[in-house]
C-alpha cells in the first residue's frame, strides 16, 4: 500500500497575490518531512490546503493514493501556528472533548488523555483552564490535541515556537516515536538547526513555490563549497580580493569563504601563509542555514530537486540517494 501523503502541483491564489505555485512534494510513511522558508512562502497555505480549511484552485492532495476526503482528514492531526485551544476550559475536558469529536469512544478518550498529558509534561496542569498555562505548556497541551485522536497523519505549523529546551527535546521524542511507528510527520519552523537534526528529508519553499527538497545531507551537497581558513594573524580584508571566493563570515583569526568557478584553493592558501601562520584550512559543506539563505535570496536560481541534475551554485550536482525518487523538477524561476 502506498502510504504517503501527496501535494500534487498544487496552486492558490488570493486576487493578484499569488500564494502557492504548482507545489509539488511528498510525505512518506515513517519520514519527518521539515517545510521551511521565509515568513509569507506559502507553508501554512499549504497546509491548511491538506487540512481542507483552503481550497486549492489547481491540484490535488491524496493519501495512500487516493484523493483525501473528509473520513481521511478526521485522522490527520494538525497543530496550527495560531493556538487553536479554548482559553478557558479546562485542559484535560478540553482533550477529552477533542477525542470524542474524532470518534473515540469515552473511555478510549480518557485514557489518550492521561497518556499524552504525561508523556508531554502536563499532568499537574491538567485541571487548569488553558488561559493559565505559560506559553510553552499551552504549545504542548496544543500538542496533545494534535496527538489525542491517534492521527495516520501528523501537519504541525511551527510546533517547536516558544518552547523551552527541555521542552524541544520532549517534543523531538515525540515525533520520531511517530513517525518511528509509520506516521508522515510534517512540520514547518524557522528553526533551522533543529530541522537539520531531526527531519529525515527537507523542503525549502520560496514565493510560494518549492524550490529544493530532499536530504539534509543532498541539499547540502548541492549547495556551494566553503572554505574554513584560521590564520590568527591575518587583517581583516584579507580575502576580499581574491579570485573565485566570497567572503561569508570573519572572525577574530577565523574566515570563512564561498568557493566559486575558477577557485584556486593553493592561492587561498599562499594568500592565508603570507599573512603568518595558518592553523587550520578545511573544506566544508553549507549548514542547512546558510544554504536556506542562499536559497531564498537567490531570486531568479533554478528550482533544485536532490534526486535531479541541478545545481544550487552552478557547475555543482547533488549527491543522490540510491532508489530516490525525483519530487521536484527544475524550472524557470522567473
Amino acid at each position: 500500500m502506498n502510504r504517503q501523503l501527496e501535494i500534487d502541483r498544487v496552486s492558490k491564489r488570493y486576487g493578484d497575490v499569488v500564494a502557492l505555485q504548482g507545489i509539488t512534494f511528498e510525505v512518506r510513511s515513517g519520514e519527518i518531512f521539515g517545510l521551511v522558508g521565509s515568513n509569507g512562502a506559502g507553508k501554512t497555505t499549504a497546509m491548511r490546503i491538506v487540512l481542507g480549511v483552503l481550497e486549492a484552485d489547481e491540484g490535488a492532495i491524496r493519501w495512500e493514493g487516493r484523493h483525501i476526503g473528509l473520513e481521511t482528514r478526521r485522522r490527520i492531526g494538525y497543530m496550527p501556528e495560531e493556538r487553536g485551544l479554548y482559553p478557558r476550559m479546562r485542559v484535560a475536558e478540553q482533550l477529552v472533548y477533542l477525542a470524542r469529536l474524532h470518534g473515540m469512544s469515552p473511555a478510549e478518550a480518557h485514557a489518550s488523555v492521561d497518556r499524552w498529558v504525561e508523556r508531554l509534561g502536563v499532568a499537574g496542569r491538567r485541571d487548569d483552564d488553558v488561559i493559565k498555562l505559560s506559553l510553552g505548556n499551552q504549545q504542548r497541551v496544543q500538542l496533545a490535541a494534535a496527538l489525542v485522536h491517534d492521527p495516520e497523519i501528523l501537519v504541525l505549523d511551527e510546533p517547536f515556537s516558544g518552547l523551552d529546551p527541555v521542552a524541544v527535546d520532549v517534543m523531538s521524542g515525540v515525533l520520531r516515536d511517530k513517525a518511528d511507528a509509520g506516521v508522515p510527520v510534517m512540520f514547518s519552523s524557522h528553526q533551522l538547526d533543529l530541522v537539520q537534526r531531526l527531519c529525515d528529508r527537507v523542503g525549502i519553499v520560496r514565493q510560494g513555490r518549492m524550490v529544493a527538497v530532499g536530504t539534509v545531507d543532498e541539499l547540502r551537497a548541492g549547495g556551494p563549497e566553503e572554505l574554513i581558513v584560521r590564520a590568527p594573524a591575518a587583517p581583516p580584508g584579507w580575502a576580499a580580493a581574491l579570485t573565485g571566493v566570497t567572503v561569508l563570515a570573519e572572525s577574530a583569526g577565523g574566515t570563512r569563504l564561498a568557493l566559486h568557478d575558477g577557485a584556486d584553493d593553493q592561492a587561498i592558501l599562499h594568500a592565508a601563509l603570507a599573512t603568518g601562520p595558518v592553523h587550520e584550512f578545511t573544506r566544508a559543506r553549507p549548514s542547512l542555514t546558510d544554504l536556506f539563505r542562499h536559497i531564498v535570496s537567490a531570486g531568479e536560481e533554478p528550482t533544485v530537486s536532490a534526486d535531479e541534475e541541478s545545481t544550487v551554485s552552478a557547475g555543482e550536482k547533488p549527491t543522490v540517494s540510491a532508489g530516490e525518487k525525483p519530487i521536484a523538477s527544475i524550472e524557470d524561476q522567473s
